[in-house]
């Protein structure tokens, strides 16, 4: 059973007469991975910046083990923070930068020695003791950023956007590096990212944040398998949203048919967004669709295609490993399973089409005249 270790209620943040965050409530369980994932201004680094105590809220209070620590200071808590920059010292070899924080607190040679010896093996960094951390890669610095942080054992780890100078091969090592670490120190690890694959490779949770609110709180397969919201679905993977009414429980109505679905609570005759995501999507001969549209762009990816399909003027994506060339008409099958139905939102209408709001297919909107 997890034990709580951090408690947020409340919170509110403004910056110069805006609202950052607007009654934020969460807790964080011990020895969780738990990440912050949002857009720019989401509110997710304020949010973490008050964990840390670098940042102290307009009202709402932060409990850490039950106890209040808003007036306690970021030194005295057992809390470390592992930024973007690194904030290496350029002059001290990776053994030096490790054992900082410990000399610091005066601990004997010999245990500071265990001690760093033991964080250099749990980051794969043995044998670069006496290296200058400018001759590192940029992986090699990050790990030397988090032994350095680690190695006083703290509670929690607070790690804002870490991966971000990487480049995609090392930031997906280090995605890996970076959970087992977390695993091997059964320490509680608190992350912020904008990446939602990131968010979905490494978490325990995801808090999705958007406008200083939290919109979702759940594991990745939750997240990504029903979101709660248009946003949501939007800002996790790829998503087809759609308006719906909920004629009864198991039964939506899009595009003038009929679908069973599997969920249920709904109002008779609720209006709905509808999510169905691309790779969920059986591409079918015309005759044996539910619905038939017309192919109007495909770009290979490696392992499938993402081809644009016009159903009634609504262009949806299929991510498909079958080719299929521009202007065929083609028919799709949905399973029950694969109609996700959410509640309407302030998100609802703001995205879905892929000819007008997705900036990785702005290209193709045909002849400008979905554009704004």
């Amino acid at each position: 059973m997890s034990k709580e270790l951090i408690r947020l209620t409340d919170l509110t943040m403004s910056f110069d007469g805006e609202q950052i965050l607007d009654k934020i409530n969460l807790y964080i369980n011990d020895q969780e991975f738990l990440t912050l994932l949002g857009p720019s201004g989401c509110g997710k680094t304020t949010t973490l910046r008050i964990i840390g105590g670098f940042l102290t809220p307009d009202s709402g209070d932060v409990f850490f083990e039950g106890k209040r620590i808003n007036d306690v200071p970021a030194h005295k808590r057992k809390i470390n923070t592992v930024f973007q920059r690194y904030a290496l010292f350029p002059h001290l070899d990776v053994y030096d930068n490790v054992a900082f924080g410990l000399r610091i607190s005066k601990l004997p040679e010999d245990e500071i020695d265990r001690r760093v010896t033991e964080m250099l093996e749990i980051v794969s960094l043995r044998g670069f003791e006496d290296r200058s951390v400018t001759s590192l890669s940029g992986g090699q610095q990050q790990r030397v950023a988090i032994a350095r942080a680690l190695v006083n054992r703290p509670k929690v780890l607070l790690l804002d956007e870490p991966l971000g100078a990487l480049d995609l091969r090392l930031r997906k090592d280090m995605q890996n590096e970076l959970k087992r670490i977390q695993q091997t120190m059964g320490i509680t690890f608190i992350y912020v990212t904008h990446d939602q694959e990131e968010a979905l490779t490494m978490s325990d949770t995801i808090v999705v944040m958007d406008k200083g609110h939290i919109q979702q709180i759940g594991t990745p397969e939750d997240i990504y398998n029903e979101p709660k919201n248009a946003f949501v679905a939007d800002f996790i993977g790829e998503s087809n949203i759609l308006d719906g009414i909920m004629l009864q429980d198991c039964l939506v109505e899009f595009f003038g048919r009929r679908f069973p679905c599997v969920d249920k609570g709904f109002a008779a005759n609720e209006p709905v967004d509808v999510v169905i995501r691309p790779e969920d999507i059986d591409i079918v001969p015309a005759d044996a669709g539910h619905l038939c549209g017309t192919v109007t762009s495909i770009t290979f990816k490696g392992v499938h295609y993402d081809i644009i399909v016009d159903f009634k003027g609504f262009k949806w994506l299929i991510q498909s490993t079958d080719y299929q060339p521009v202007g065929a008409y083609i028919g799709i099958r949905l399973n029950p399973e694969d109609i996700h139905v959410m509640k309407k939102s302030e998100y609802s209408d703001m995205f879905g089409d892929y000819s007008s709001y997705s900036a990785e297919y702005d290209e193709i909107a045909e002849g400008g005249e979905d554009e704004e």
